[in-house]
C-alpha cells in the first residue's frame, strides 16, 4: 500500500500555495546557478554546458512529489525503479512528463518550449489548479510558466538571482549582527586588491570564491602571496581585455572547522518562517558528498541556528523572498559556530531528502544520505542494481539502504550507453538508516563492498 503525501510535502505546499492540496509541476532544474552567474564576473574559468549527472539528478523531484503532482525530467527514469519506489517502499508516485524534444546542451525548461505536447499536457495541469515549482527560477522557468500557463509557486529570477548572491549572504550576516566569517565583498578589481592585502594579514590560507559559485566550483585557495598576485594579474589581464574591471566576489580567511552543517528554512507568502532541519554536512574539498543526520551540536550551538534561521528568514521576506532556503554554516575546531557560510535560496539535496527522512528515519535512529560511485563495462538497469545490493535495501537490524536516485548510475566519461566494454563511473545516491553510529557505519561499509567491483548487467536486459 502506498503512502499519501507526507506531512513535510503539505507542509511545503501550505508555505507555497496557501493549500496543502495544490497540484505541483516540479522542476528540479540543478543548473540553474550558471543561469544567474550568467549577468556576473567571477573567477576566469572556461564555460560549460550542465554536466550530464546534473541533469540526470531531476529524479531526485520523485521523492519530494507526491500523487496529483508531475515531475518535468529530460530522461523518463527507470521502471524498476519506479516499481521499486512505488512497491517495495510505499510512496505515492507523481506523474512523469518527459519532452518530445531533448538536446545534451539544453536545460529542461528549454526542452519543454521546444516540446508542443509536452507544452499541451503542462497548460492541461494549469488548468486544472496546478503551479510550476523549480528548484530555483531563472528567465527559462519564467518564460515555461508563461508559455504552458501555469503560474510560478515560487518568486521570479530576478529575485533568485539577487538573494542567491554570496556576497547578499556576507552583508545580510554582518546586517544581521549573525557571528561573520572574516572576510570582504568585492564587487571591483581594487576591492579585490584591497582584501587581498588585509587577508595577508592573517594566519592561515584565504578562499576567493565566485558569487554564484556552487559544490566546489567557482572557489580558489589561495595559501601564498605568490598564488595571490598571480590571481590579481589573470584578473587584470582581463579587465585590461574587456575595458571592465568589475567582479563579484568574496574573499574569506579559512577557518579551521570540525564540521560543517546545512539547515534548512520554509518562508511562506506571509513571511513566516520555520527551522525545518539541521544537519552536518559531509564535503571533500569543498564539493558536497552527503548528510549526516541528526547534527553533533550542543543546545548552545543549536540556539544560535534558531536564532540565525528566524533572522535570516525575516530578512528573505523583506527582501520579497519566499520558498525553502538552505544555509550552510560551520562549526570551527574551537567549537564556535559561525552561521551564516552562505545562503542558499533554493531546493538543496536536503528538500529532496525531507519526505524520505520523515518516512523512514526512526526516532532516536541516525540517517546517511551520500553518493557512491558504479563502474559499469554497460548501462545497468535498476534490477541489476537491486541483485548486487540485495538484503542491505530491506530493513534489518543493522539498518537500511535506501535509493533515492538511480538516473545517476549510468553516467560516464563518455562511454556510459556505449555497451563497448569499456568501464564508466557512475553515481548512486542512497539514504542509509541505521539505529546508531556503529550500526550506520558497517552498512556505509556493506554498500561499499557491494559496489566495488565492476558490475556486469545481465543479458538482455
Amino acid at each position: 500500500m502506498t503512502r499519501e503525501s507526507t506531512d513535510y510535502l503539505r507542509r511545503l505546499k501550505t508555505a507555497l500555495t496557501g493549500d496543502p492540496a495544490t497540484p505541483l509541476a516540479l522542476l528540479c532544474n540543478f543548473e540553474v546557478e550558471t543561469q544567474w552567474a550568467r549577468h556576473h564576473v567571477g573567477l576566469p574559468a572556461p564555460a560549460a554546458a550542465p554536466a550530464e549527472v546534473v541533469q540526470r539528478m531531476e529524479e531526485l523531484g520523485l521523492l519530494l512529489a507526491g500523487p496529483g503532482d508531475v515531475i518535468l525530467v529530460k530522461n523518463a527514469p527507470d521502471q524498476g525503479y519506479l516499481r521499486y519506489l512505488g512497491e517495495d517502499l510505499g510512496i505515492g508516485l507523481p506523474s512523469v512528463l518527459v519532452p518530445e524534444t531533448t538536446a545534451g546542451d539544453r536545460s529542461t525548461a528549454e526542452d519543454l518550449l521546444s516540446s508542443p505536447q509536452a507544452l499541451d499536457r503542462l497548460s492541461a495541469l494549469g488548468r486544472r489548479g496546478a503551479r510550476l515549482i523549480p528548484m530555483g527560477t531563472s528567465e527559462f522557468e519564467e518564460k515555461l510558466a508563461v508559455s504552458a500557463q501555469v503560474p510560478l509557486a515560487v518568486p521570479d529570477a530576478a529575485t533568485f538571482e539577487r538573494v542567491n548572491s554570496k556576497i547578499y549572504s556576507r552583508r545580510v550576516t554582518e546586517e544581521l549582527g549573525l557571528p561573520p566569517v572574516p572576510g570582504w565583498c568585492c564587487e571591483t578589481l581594487g576591492e579585490l586588491r584591497h582584501a587581498l592585502a588585509q587577508a595577508a594579514g592573517l594566519p592561515g590560507p584565504v578562499v576567493v570564491k565566485d558569487a554564484y559559485g556552487v559544490s566546489g566550483k567557482g572557489l580558489v585557495v589561495l595559501d601564498t602571496a605568490a598564488k595571490a598576485d598571480r590571481l590579481v594579474r589573470i584578473l587584470e589581464r582581463r579587465a585590461a581585455r574587456t575595458g571592465d574591471d568589475r567582479v563579484a566576489l568574496v574573499v574569506e580567511h579559512w577557518i579551521p572547522k570540525r564540521a560543517d552543517l546545512n539547515y534548512q528554512i520554509t518562508i511562506d507568502r506571509r513571511g513566516g518562517v520555520r527551522l525545518d532541519f539541521v544537519k552536518q554536512a559531509l564535503t571533500e574539498r569543498g564539493v558536497h558528498q552527503g548528510h549526516l543526520m541528526p547534527a553533533d551540536l550542543s543546545d548552545d550551538q543549536h540556539a544560535l541556528l534558531r536564532r540565525a534561521a528566524e533572522e535570516v528568514g525575516g530578512r528573505l521576506a523583506a527582501d520579497g523572498f519566499f520558498g525553502v532556503a538552505g544555509i550552510d554554516a560551520i562549526v570551527a575546531d574551537d567549537e564556535r559556530v559561525y552561521p551564516v557560510l552562505e545562503i542558499n535560496a533554493r531546493f538543496n539535496m536536503s528538500t529532496y531528502q525531507g519526505g524520505m527522512t520523515e518516512r523512514f528515519l526512526a526516532p532516536g535512529h541516525v540517517a546517511l544520505a551520500r553518493h557512491y560511485p558504479v563502474r559499469s563495462a554497460a548501462p545497468l538497469v535498476f534490477d541489476d542494481l537491486r541483485r548486487v545490493l540485495g538484503p542491505l535495501l530491506f530493513p534489518a537490524s543493522g539498518g537500511r539502504a535506501i535509493v533515492t536516485c538511480f538516473g545517476t548510475v549510468n553516467i560516464g566519461t563518455g562511454n556510459a550507453g556505449t555497451g563497448d566494454g569499456t568501464p564508466h563511473q557512475g553515481r548512486l545516491y542512497t539514504l542509509l538508516t541505521a539505529p546508531d553510529h556503529d550500526r550506520l557505519t558497517a552498512l556505509d561499509g556493506a554498500v561499499r563492498a557491494a559496489l566495488a567491483d565492476v558490475i556486469q548487467p545481465r543479458e538482455n536486459s
